[in-house]
């Protein structure tokens, strides 16, 4: 039996609401999942299988690295090996987010790997991997192969024809990032056009540029854009 804490009680709200701020913010629909480590365990929060519009804390499964669950009740996304073996690779995540956002899934449609274009897509600067295979990712192996794009220091990888999932310390900071990597895409699209197509165009910052703005991802950025997703969907 897992004790309910208040620090499991807010962990619990925090991917609720990381989960229903995906759907809101049009990162994804009927499909995606945020999920979260449980501190000190070999185990993760997650939504039972349905719209992320519609996770609610109470309901929220504890899912092992196994990929077994181990409390609550309902079936887990199909996907939950994404979550599982990016924990278990990983020690210092504590967050987890899979979406479908358009712009990003653009970007791997048309093999244009994600430059940074605006002050918030800085932190992805050389920290954005990529997973080229198609299909979905509802088995260990392939869960595995997903984590092994996302090696220590990346923040996210593009997935073709899919979507993204981001990766980092808290659930927060995972569903910020996916939000700015999305907006960072849509941009960079938009920039692609009015150019022409011609990519050489788009003023891109350069790694030095990109440090200067490295804090984007930082917890006083994170903390007033949670406040403002999570204010939507409260």
């Amino acid at each position: 039996m897992l004790r309910m804490t208040v620090d499991s009680t807010a962990l619990r709200r925090d991917v609720a609401l990381a989960n229903r701020i995906l759907e809101r913010s049009g990162l994804s629909n009927a499909f995606g999942h945020a999920s979260a480590r449980i501190p000190g365990t070999q185990t993760f929060l997650l939504p039972t299988r349905r719209s992320p519009g519609l996770a609610e804390a109470a309901t929220l499964l504890v899912v092992d690295f196994d990929g077994a669950v181990v409390a609550g009740d309902g079936t887990p996304n199909s996907e939950l090996w994404i979550h599982a073996r990016l924990y278990a690779s990983r020690s210092d995540l504590g967050g987890v987010v899979h979406a479908h956002p358009e712009a990003c899934v653009c970007l791997t449609g048309i093999g244009e790997p994600h430059r940074v274009v605006h002050n918030q897509g800085a932190p992805f600067h050389g920290r954005v991997a990529h997973y080229d295979d198609i299909g979905l990712i509802r088995t260990r192996t392939l869960g595995d192969r997903v984590a092994q794009t996302l090696s220590s220091g990346a923040i996210a990888t593009m997935m073709r024809g899919h979507g993204i999932t981001t990766a980092c310390a808290d659930v927060r900071t995972a569903t910020v990032a996916a939000v700015f990597l999305e907006e960072s895409a849509s941009l960079q699209l938009r920039m692609l056009h009015a150019a022409g197509g011609d990519g050489a165009r788009i003023r891109a910052y350069t790694q030095d540029e990109a440090r200067l703005l490295d804090d984007q991802l930082g917890p006083a950025i994170v903390s007033r854009a949670w406040e403002y997703y999570a204010g939507l969907v409260a």
